[in-house]
């Protein structure tokens, strides 16, 4: 099945984890932001840091979200790192956009990367 980045998914699971109809391991939470451990980690280390509102993907959130949602999300994201320690041994923060980057959830996100060596940035 394609994934539809051109309107926004209400049945996304990311939609239904905001309204509570799906479960999370909470790591924070706030008036805009979301963040939970990833049900199928790919590092010790695997958080998603999703905004409640209907964004597909970065673009439309930069271009589209208040300027009080994006400080807030970028600010969720370092203090979340500073909370889970990352900073020190480093972390990897991941944004795909659309089908070629494989984003399989189409509900803006940020992944977090941490506890083990990562690699290079892309497999060859």
């Amino acid at each position: 099945m394609a994934i539809n980045f051109e309107t926004y998914d209400n049945d996304n699971i990311f939609a239904k984890i905001l309204r509570g109809e799906l479960p999370n391991t909470t790591v924070f939470e706030d008036d805009h932001v979301l963040a939970f451990h990833d049900i199928a980690p790919a590092a010790p280390v695997h958080v998603l840091v999703i905004p409640k509102g209907r964004y597909i993907a970065h673009d439309d959130f930069h271009r589209d979200a208040s300027d009080a949602e994006v400080i807030a999300f970028w600010r969720a994201v370092g203090r979340i790192c500073h909370e889970l320690d990352v900073a020190g041994d480093g972390h990897r923060l991941i944004v795909n956009q659309g089908a070629a980057s494989w984003q399989l959830v189409p509900h803006f996100h940020v992944h977090i990367l941490a506890g083990t060596d990562l690699g290079p940035l892309l497999a060859s």
